[in-house]
Parts: structure tokens; C-alpha cells; sequence
């Protein structure tokens, strides 16, 4: 098997995200002595200035591996491609409208959110919201409080170098709030073009152009999650891979782990049926480890073909993970 293309060369051209202005502004306000996190923080902007890349791909950038690796993502591939079409010839920005992807976990939601990063040549911040319970966590907590930091869209597009980075929400239906805090309050403005080329981060209090944040948003229940965020995002219902598909991803995931690594070539160029079979029963975020686990086994045992022995429990079980797939 073939490893993955490399995303084409980017595009780049240099966009403003602040006013240094406003820092300098506000630095001098400060009290000495005081606000030491704020002041470092104006610091940092001031030091590394405004300007960030924006980029898109040159050219339609190969996507036909990513079709392969991930058959119950089409839809939303198909829109991505769609909008790098229509931006390829022209000096317009690639603007992608906020994803909502929706179904069981084990599917392949965080990895297709970080493929397209890969694929669009760009950074990308990364919040779990089911670990989080602060509602300030996207937007900042006011200087005022003890401990109180910048938000993650703000030290997304500060400290990195891309004006468009994507921005993965990861389980957004587990958001949970205290008290007064919304921890999905930001995304009300940020998820709108127009009032997110004016983000306020309450930490810093100066505004930030967050427009070109391309936002990929992950859920299991979509009833969790507030009527208005829906209506601004394109959201898409994945499905879990068929047993066909399901055989056929946990092929190639045998294969590129074969090929990414020196010891691969101990290993035959393909599993045998039945522990294929077996494999595809798994949730694809379960194959990887699964696989690596029976590789290292077979090694162990001194043999370079995986026998249905290697694999975990869980595979050799039969076990079908959380999400299970369409019968035959």
C-alpha cells in the first residue's frame, strides 16, 4: 500500500489578526506590579506581531486516500473538496463552513477532523469538552480572577502561525457549565463570520480576528447540544462502517503500520483471513492499538505473521466495541 500523499505546496498570504495599538494601549494602563499574567501576555502579542499566515492548498490537493481510510465520511469530504475547488484558481480565502460531525463513538470523528488539518496545511487548536468543566475555557476568564488565563481560540491563533487553523470541539454534547458559565457561550459569535472578525478573548480584552477558523465540532447525541450552535454549523450524521468497509479499514491500518515502521518488514505483506475477520469487528479507533498490540505479540513469539492468538481480548472476543456495525 501506497503511504498517504502530502498535502500540496500551501498558499500562503499574511493576515492581520490584531491591533498592536490596542496592546500598547492597554500595556500602559496597567498598574506596576500588578496583573503580571496580562502584562506577559501583551508582551507576547507585541513580540510576535499580528500577522499570521493564512493558507489554502495549491491546487486540489489529492483526497482520494482519505475517501479510502474513512468510507462513512463522504459527505463531508465531498463538501470540503467541493469548497477547495471553487478557492483553487482564485484569491479568495478557503472558507469552510463550521462541521458538526454526529454519531456513536469509535467511528473516526477526532482523526478525520485532524486529517483535514494534515490535508489543508494548517494548524489546528484541539478542546475535549467532556474533560473540561470551565466555562471560559474557548473564551478566556476575566484578568480578575485568581489564576485566570487566555481562552484556547486565543492562544490557537497567538501562539501559533496560522490565521485559519482548524479548531476541533471534541464531544461538544458533554459540555458542562458552572453556574452562571456557558462553556458553549463563545461559540454563539465565533461560529458567525461576521462577529468573529471582532473576538473579545475576556482574558486579554482586546479584540482578535478569529473569522478564518475553520470549526469542526464532535458529538455522540445531537440533542444535547443548543439549538442555536446547530443552526450554525453543517452537521453531518456518521455513520459506523459497514462490515465491507470495516474489513477494508482495518486493512490499510495494518498496512501502514507495516510500512511507517522499520520493524514492518519482518511482517507479511497482509494478515491472514481470519484475523481480519476478526479485527473488523472492532470500533476503527480500536484497530490501531489492537494491531500494534498483536504485531509486538507475534514478535514476542518470534514469528512475522499475526495469528488470532495476538490480537487483545477484546478482538479475539469477537467483540463488536460500543457502536457495532449494519449486518449483513
Amino acid at each position: 500500500m501506497n503511504a498517504a500523499p502530502a498535502p500540496s505546496i500551501p498558499i500562503a498570504q499574511m493576515r492581520s489578526l490584531y491591533r498592536c495599538a490596542d496592546i500598547e494601549k492597554r500595556l500602559r494602563k496597567l498598574p506596576p506590579k500588578e496583573h503580571e499574567n496580562l502584562r506577559s501576555t501583551y508582551e507576547r502579542m507585541l513580540e510576535k506581531g499580528p500577522e499570521r499566515f493564512q493558507v489554502k492548498p495549491a491546487g486540489l490537493p489529492a483526497m482520494d486516500h482519505l475517501y479510502d481510510e474513512m468510507p462513512n465520511f463522504h459527505a463531508a469530504l465531498d463538501d470540503v473538496k467541493r469548497q477547495l475547488a471553487l478557492c483553487q484558481d482564485s484569491r479568495d480565502a478557503l472558507e469552510i463552513a463550521p462541521m458538526l460531525l454526529l454519531g456513536p463513538p469509535g467511528i473516526g470523528k477526532t482523526h478525520f477532523a485532524r486529517e483535514i488539518a494534515h490535508l489543508l496545511g494548517t494548524g489546528m487548536g484541539f478542546v475535549s469538552m467532556s474533560s473540561l468543566t470551565a466555562g471560559w475555557v474557548l473564551s478566556g476568564a476575566s484578568s480578575q480572577w485568581k489564576g485566570a488565563r487566555p481562552g484556547k481560540v486565543f492562544e490557537t491563533l497567538v501562539d501559533g502561525a496560522y490565521a485559519n487553523p482548524v479548531m476541533v470541539v471534541d464531544e461538544i454534547d458533554k459540555a458542562r457549565g458552572e453556574h452562571a458559565y456557558d462553556p458553549l457561550g463563545a461559540l454563539y459569535s465565533l461560529l458567525e463570520h461576521d462577529t468573529a472578525h471582532d473576538f473579545t478573548d475576556e482574558f486579554a480584552e482586546v479584540s482578535i480576528d478569529a473569522s478564518q477558523v475553520f470549526w469542526v465540532a464532535t458529538a455522540n447525541d445531537g440533542r444535547a447540544i443548543p439549538e442555536p450552535i446547530l443552526n450554525r454549523m453543517s452537521v453531518y450524521e456518521v455513520q459506523a462502517p459497514d462490515p465491507d468497509a470495516a474489513r477494508a479499514i482495518a486493512l490499510r491500518l495494518y498496512q501502514q503500520l507495516r510500512e511507517r515502521h522499520d520493524w514492518g518488514s519482518r511482517f507479511d505483506e497482509q494478515p491472514g483471513e481470519a484475523v481480519l475477520e476478526r479485527m473488523s469487528g472492532m470500533a476503527p479507533r480500536d484497530m490501531r492499538r489492537a494491531w500494534t498490540a498483536a504485531f509486538g505479540n507475534a514478535r514476542l513469539d518470534g514469528r512475522g505473521q499475526v495469528e488470532l492468538a495476538d490480537l487483545p481480548d477484546s478482538a479475539r472476543a469477537g467483540k463488536r466495541g460500543p457502536l457495532g456495525f449494519v449486518g449483513h
